[in-house]
């Protein structure tokens, strides 16, 4: 894990039929360690992209997620559903190298 003090996390929530996921907490050091412990202690999964969590980390708290980042968040949220259906055939890195390429396009 990176240094804490420099740790940063951000939450999204995301419910059927919504337009776009909504940032619901964010984060740094002490902070992005509570989010990512409750999340943990409540079975949400924690995924690690710097990339992506200091995009996200500029959207506003309660803010839908810009367009430029749907097409990575839907890699992230389509990783976790196969995930837990035991059908994920990529890693957490190759899922990040996807994240990251597809920030890189927008």
């Amino acid at each position: 894990m990176e240094n804490e003090s420099y740790l940063t996390a951000v939450a999204l929530a995301y419910r059927e039929g919504q337009i776009a996921p909504k940032v619901v907490a964010k984060g740094r050091g002490l902070i992005a360690q509570e989010i990512i412990k409750r999340a943990k202690e409540t079975g949400i999964y924690v995924h690690e992209s710097s990339e992506l969590v200091a995009l996200l980390m500029q959207v506003n708290l309660d803010d839908r997620i810009p367009p430029q980042l749907y097409l990575a968040v839907a890699e992230l949220l389509a990783w976790l559903y196969k995930l837990e259906q035991g059908k994920a055939t990529l890693t957490a890195n190759s899922l990040n190298k996807k994240i990251t390429q597809k920030i890189l396009e927008n």
